[in-house]
């Protein structure tokens, strides 16, 4: 009998001390609640920061160190005041505007830093042509924006009469999201979890065995979001991080724990004892869970090397759920087998499953082998047609365009959304987020003084920006000249107007003049976003490639199936980016999805997506492989081996995917733009990948490659024989023989029907 693995025998030693391990994780289950209500909130923040220095954090830093201005933004914000029937020139608007301005100025400096009337200032900017309208300006502190529903509620007061009240600004838009986004997580969650019931409820055929899957995601949530709470203690962590770890915890801690926990029935099935169906499960399935979660963690710890908040803090919440889900698998779940055993199967659901009933996967019939039949009757055909119609699907991908969908891509309905549509159509500009163009020098100059004025000059030409001013600060040697957009501050054509201003404009402007120009800006910092994922993508694809083929050469011990793994998965992800363009940006089906299009695909997604489903496609491999190659070694035949595999997992990793396809669709009918992307793009991935993928084009490929699929070449011998498949210890009911028995099996081959005799020794394998 082969030596127990460390997985099997932690199994065993939480399903031999059941109550003690539940008692861990109550523990920590407690320690997370605490954590969360007294850490999370203080953790959290709205701003996307970067850790790296791009031209934007130049400028700032500039401006905080000459003219103390803080590095981390205030958030500038309007109301707009307008009446149907009066004029700015009338007493009772001057009288309106003043008491609104006065009393948000009484709010104090969590709200108000401070701010301007048109009647302080007689800016003529800020009243509109028809004179029946003007705002007033105002900054909030960079975490004011908690303060928002308490400045609608004041516009709401004063919003009397023939009198209109609008708010639009940076701190509305970020509260209008944040509510949205945590409104449209809990639609996922909503959806995703009573579908997940149900199909869980069909795979098993009993309700306590579909509530243990969920139980357990749970968990892994709680603790995750726990951690989360205190590791923002030493960092800031956007807010997204919390839709993250719900979305993905019950993707696969459903997923981790579906597949030990079938397992584990089967094994029962068999006549196997209770604590015995526990370690063999675990040594099958939980080292697949094992080595698949390993894989995903690789994955997503590529996110945590990109120089940008957003990314490390959803890479951080994604690795900690993941995390909290492997372990749970591995320990929590042989502890809840252990208390329940044969109790799991209570509350059968009939006709689905007869009580006692052991699947019949040695029999080579049903929709999955007749599908492997199909497939592996012509594999080449098979190829073709997969490859050409997932190529297909990428092709829009080339014709793609990266930035923030901002405003604009937030539904109408939005108090933020309204005032900017107000802005736009009354003052022909866009929120007050101008560009900010930092000149760095000797101001008083002759060519420094020309070259303002001709940057001006050339500004008032581009219909892109609306108005400029200068504010010098000749003691500082220093000049700032802000420049108003017309429209969405991160729309593509305001991120290519800062493009040409960096490339065309300031170098033509100030060539000769004796001062350095640097543009800052929540445009100018889109830009340096979209460059520096630009430079880090390439980087990271290769990190995440790179170990995924380590991990998944050790897990096989082939270099075969390392190779065609990441060219399945890679097709797959690719897939989904192009269907995202073809959707989101080119509009096809958007309508029928209830999809708002959009003119770009947010810049943080496809690298996002690519860590996520890499590591979740890797997921079903793992589960699938780890069958064919167990058969395979007891069999020694690829052909069955491939049909046995798919057999024994289709029906689970169709539950899994259509869970998963739950889960993130359900993120995805929300309102927020980003939010239907990510779901749209996970779902559509997750479905191709379980469908096309791991029911054609994996048991294509292996019945093409034969025993070539376990080629792993002599010099690579010296490699740890860690592989899934291996034989395991266990009792006369386990499913692998044990070595002493040297059981001759006669199996058919592929092809024909000659009987060959394979000696199954658990250490053979084809090299």
């Amino acid at each position: 009998m082969k030596r127990r693995s460390w997985i099997e025998s932690l199994a065993r030693a939480c399903a031999r001390r059941p109550w003690v391990t539940v008692g861990i994780w109550i523990a920590a289950m407690a320690l997370s609640f605490f954590s969360v209500s007294a850490l999370l909130g203080d953790a959290l923040v709205t701003e996307v920061e970067s850790t790296n220095n791009p031209e934007s954090l130049q400028a700032q830093t500039l401006m905080n160190e000459r003219l103390g201005i803080p590095e981390t933004r205030n958030l500038d914000e309007l109301i707009i005041v307008k009446s149907s029937t009066l004029t700015v020139d009338d007493a009772e608007f001057r009288s309106q505007v003043e008491q609104l301005y006065n009393e948000l100025a009484a709010m104090g400096p969590e709200a108000f830093l401070g701010g301007a009337t048109y009647y302080m200032t007689q800016e003529p900017s800020m009243v509109s042509a028809d004179r029946h309208s003007t705002f007033i300006s105002f900054t909030m502190p960079p975490e004011g924006d908690h303060k928002v529903k308490d400045i609608y509620a004041l516009g709401d007061k004063y919003a009397t009469g023939s009198f209109e009240v609008y708010h639009t600004g940076s701190a509305s838009f970020m509260a209008d999201s944040t509510e949205l986004g945590e409104k449209q997580a809990q639609t996922g969650e909503t959806i995703g979890m009573p579908v997940a019931l149900v199909v869980l409820a069909i795979v098993f055929g009993a309700i306590v065995a579909a509530l243990l899957p969920v139980a357990l995601a749970v968990v892994a949530i709680i603790v995750a979001l726990g951690l989360t709470a205190v590791v923002g203690q030493t960092m800031d962590l956007t807010f997204m991080i919390t839709n993250m770890i719900t979305m993905l915890g019950l993707a696969v801690g459903i997923d981790y724990s579906l597949f030990i926990l079938t397992r584990f029935r089967e094994e029962r099935s068999r006549g196997l004892e209770k604590i015995e169906a526990i370690g063999t499960a675990s040594a099958t399935a939980g080292r697949a869970v094992f080595f698949s979660g390993l894989t995903v963690l690789l994955a997503l710890s590529g996110l945590v090397m990109f120089p940008l908040s957003i990314f490390i803090s959803m890479g951080i919440g994604s690795l900690l759920v993941v995390f909290a889900a492997i372990v749970a698998s591995l320990t929590l779940l042989p502890a809840m087998l252990s208390l329940f055993g044969d109790k799991v199967n209570k509350l059968r659901i009939p006709f689905i499953q007869r009580k006692g009933a052991v699947p019949n996967y040695e029999s080579p019939t049903g929709f999955w082998a007749w599908i492997t039949r199909v497939v592996t009757r012509v594999p080449v055909v098979s190829i073709i047609f997969i490859v050409v119609l997932l190529g297909s699907a990428i092709v829009p991908f080339f014709d793609k365009n990266t930035g923030m969908s901002g405003i604009s891509g937030i539904p109408d309905f939005l108090r933020s959304k309204q005032g900017y549509l107000v802005l736009q159509s009354d003052f022909h500009m866009g929120m007050d987020t101008p560009v900010v163009i930092v000149i760095d020098g000797d101001i008083d100059s002759d060519k420094t003084q020309a070259a303002i004025t001709g940057l001006q000059d050339t500004l008032s030409k581009d219909p892109v920006f609306a108005a400029t001013f200068v504010v010098p600060h000749s003691d500082k040697n220093m000049a700032l000249l802000y420049a108003r957009l017309t429209g969405d501050s991160m729309s593509l054509q305001s991120t290519d107007a800062v493009a040409r201003l960096r490339s065309d404009y300031i170098p033509q402007a100030f060539s000769g003049a004796p001062a350095r120009v640097l543009v800052n800006g929540d445009t100018a910092f889109m830009v340096d976003f979209n460059d520096t994922t630009n430079q880090y993508t390439p980087i990271i694809f290769a990190f995440v490639l790179t170990l995924s083929f380590v991990i998944l050469t050790l897990a096989f011990r082939s270099l075969v199936i390392s190779t065609t793994a990441i060219i399945m998965n890679m097709l797959s992800v690719g897939a989904s980016y192009g269907l995202i363009v073809l959707v989101f940006q080119k509009g096809y089906g958007a309508g029928f999805f209830g999809f708002q299009r959009v003119d770009v695909i947010e810049t943080w997604l496809p690298l996002f997506l690519f860590a996520l489903l890499f590591g979740l496609s890797m997921d079903y491999h793992v589960f699938l492989l780890s069958r064919v190659r167990e058969r395979f070694k007891q069999t020694g035949d690829n052909a069955e081996a491939v049909s046995f595999g798919l057999r024994s997992t289709g029906r689970l990793i169709t539950g899994a995917a259509l869970i998963m396809v739950a889960v993130f669709g359900g993120f995805a009918l929300g309102d927020l733009v980003m939010m239907q992307q990510m779901g749209f793009g996970l779902a559509v991935a997750v479905f191709l990948d379980a469908t096309l993928v791991r029911c054609v084009l994996v048991p294509a490929t292996m019945k093409l490659l034969g025993r070539h699929n376990w080629y792993l070449p002599k010099w690579l011998e010296w490699l740890p024989n860690i592989s899934l498949g291996e034989q395991h210890g266990g009792s006369a009911g386990d499913a692998a023989p044990a070595k002493s028995e040297r059981i001759a099996r006669t199996v058919k081959m592929a092809k024909g029907s000659v009987p060959v005799t394979i000696d199954d020794t658990p250490d053979m394998d084809t090299k």
